[in-house]
């Protein structure tokens, strides 16, 4: 194992051999099968009419005979129907905005709770946070599992929370200079709106106190992360969850290597299929990440498929848990134009070579006659202007034909032109239903 960056302890499970952590999924997934097919009669329909019964799960590698759980079965059983404990014994709801149809409904036991706090906490510290450090949260608190997930394992893990939330940018930076802490959780998307509000106010972002910042619920290029780290002179490192397995806290990247987010697996089984056939792959190679819960009591979720692109790699930091590969798209936000796969994170990827050039974008679709048309609007850098950046804007459409191979419209717009989110970036602006 690396030089560990925190001097906080490990949960003994971390260091555990690969078959050690292999037995205790192999009880906890027999465990979860029967408590599903036991508890919630959604899945207990699905098993029957996929013809398998928790008795059959002998090895991990069995869970394969078991169905799909996806987003849709949620939302068919808005809001409670995906729960297999009683109304009594469920301690908290959480749910998603609901932007696009019903919002997803999760559920917790007091049990489920602690838990999440605990790989939460394992997830503070792997990110390098130390004894004495001050968290400063800026993900959005209520329904979204992020602000809440975020503040039970700072206090799990023995540390100071500062439970700001999203929004008040200008009250953020204020408070980050007057309490100093030591870590920042926030999308880092959001993390670039506070650093433009220090730069506004006349303050270098990299002479705060902050030392690590952990950056979640939207996908980010390792690009973005070298961007950040440099103007705000910390280390930045992945965490990823998703509030149908359970929130954030699923996965996080270790200090020690940031080569991807170590998988929690003692609570979180995952498997790589191929999203148009459902087939398992193996590490290593690169499909939709699926995970199936292991401990959870209130809803426990099998096989749900979530939509990131990833692959799973061997562990390294924490050698007996495998780590996935940075998700940096998904398949729900993958833009088709004119027959070519476009991600966004593609997109910001070539708009952080350029200097000229501020990580804030968004992708616009448009139709003209029966052909669809994309048009990236960015704006320039702090400190330039839009004609400074028309070279660099010749340079990105270019770019996005050679690399990407679609044509693509490029806007420049002076600084502040794209509008900020507390929350989660939204980078596809679709005009085409209109």
């Amino acid at each position: 194992m690396s030089t560990r960056l925190t001097d906080l302890p490990l949960d003994p499970i971390e260091t555990a051999s690969r078959a050690e952590l292999q037995a205790l999924q192999l009880e906890r997934l027999k465990w979860s099968l029967h408590h599903a097919y036991a508890n919630s009669p959604v899945y207990r329909r699905k098993f029957d009419e996929a013809g398998v019964h928790p008795d059959q799960l002998q090895s991990l590698a069995d869970l394969s005979r078991f169905p799909f759980t996806s987003k849709q079965d949620l939302r068919d059983n808005y809001p409670f129907g995906m729960f297999a404990v009683p109304q009594e014994r469920v301690a908290r709801i959480h749910a998603s905005s609901g932007t696009t149809g019903k919002p997803t409904v999760v559920g917790y036991t007091l049990q489920d709770i602690d838990n999440w706090a605990t790989v939460m906490a394992r997830s503070i510290r792997a990110s390098g946070a130390r004894r004495g450090d001050k968290v400063h949260i800026s993900y959005g608190y209520g329904l979204f599992t992020g602000g809440l997930g975020a503040h039970y394992g700072v206090e799990k893990a023995g540390l100071t929370a500062i439970p700001f939330g999203g929004g008040q940018t200008e009250r953020q930076v204020q408070l980050i200079q007057d309490f100093k802490p030591e870590v920042i959780m926030v999308t880092p998307s959001y993390m670039l709106a506070i650093a433009d509000e220090f730069e506004r106010q006349g303050i270098d972002p990299a002479s705060t106190s902050l030392r690590v910042g952990i950056f979640g619920a939207e996908p980010w290029t390792p690009e973005m992360r070298l961007a950040i780290e440099k103007r705000m002179g910390i280390s930045a490192v992945d965490i990823y969850g998703l509030s149908e397995v359970m929130g954030p806290g699923v996965a996080n990247e270790c200090a020690e290597t940031k080569d991807g987010p170590t998988i929690w697996e003692d609570h979180f089984y995952p498997e790589i299929i191929d999203p148009d056939t459902g087939a398992v792959l193996p590490d290593g190679e690169f499909g939709e990440l699926v995970f199936t819960s292991l401990t959870k009591q209130a809803m426990p979720v099998v096989r749900y498929r979530t939509r990131d692109l990833t692959r799973l790699l061997p562990g390294t930091a924490r050698a007996a848990f495998r780590r996935m590969e940075k998700v940096t798209g998904r398949t729900d936000d993958m833009m088709i134009v004119r027959g070519v796969n476009v991600f966004p994170s593609q997109i910001e990827e070539l708009i952080l070579r350029h200097a000229e050039l501020a990580p804030h974008y968004q992708c616009v679709l448009a139709r003209e006659g029966h052909l669809d048309t994309l048009t990236v609007r960015v704006e320039c850098a702090h400190g330039s202007d839009t004609a400074l950046a028309h070279p660099a804007r010749e340079r990105l459409a270019h770019e996005i034909k050679s690399y990407i191979g679609v044509t693509a419209g490029i806007e420049v717009l002076p600084e502040g032109g794209i509008e900020r989110s507390v929350g989660k970036a939204k980078r596809i602006v679709d005009q085409r239903r209109r």
